[in-house]
């Protein structure tokens, strides 16, 4: 499985704080990222950042006498914008897995 590979020369204090390096740019990247849904034709909107806090919301004052109404577009929009969210975490770890660490293989060249 791991013909070629000369495990001796691995450091895994190094793999590991690359590994820690990463996890924390992807996190402060995530944190500038910024994800909006609406619901009921613009009634709710809400926004979250990629950490999944949400940073802002907004609803109609229409919505403030309807509270069955509200519930569920409040529900709707929440959990689109969890989707989107999810989505771009899940597509930034493929990224990071199929780039490797730092571009390189950890374990050194054949």
């Amino acid at each position: 499985m791991f013909d070629g590979i000369d495990l001796s020369k691995i450091n895994l204090n190094d793999v590991m704080n690359q590994v820690q390096d990463m996890a924390q740019k992807a996190k402060d990247d995530n944190s500038e990222k910024t994800f909006t849904s609406k619901a009921g034709g613009g009634m709710v909107s809400i926004s979250i950042n990629g950490n999944s806090e949400v940073i802002d919301l907004e609803i109609d004052d229409s919505l403030l006498d309807d509270k069955d109404s509200l519930q569920i577009l409040l529900i709707s929009a929440m959990n689109d914008v969890i989707k989107q969210s999810d989505e771009f975490k899940k597509q930034n770890a493929m990224n990071m897995m199929m780039g490797g660490l730092g571009g390189g293989n950890p374990f050194g060249n054949k």
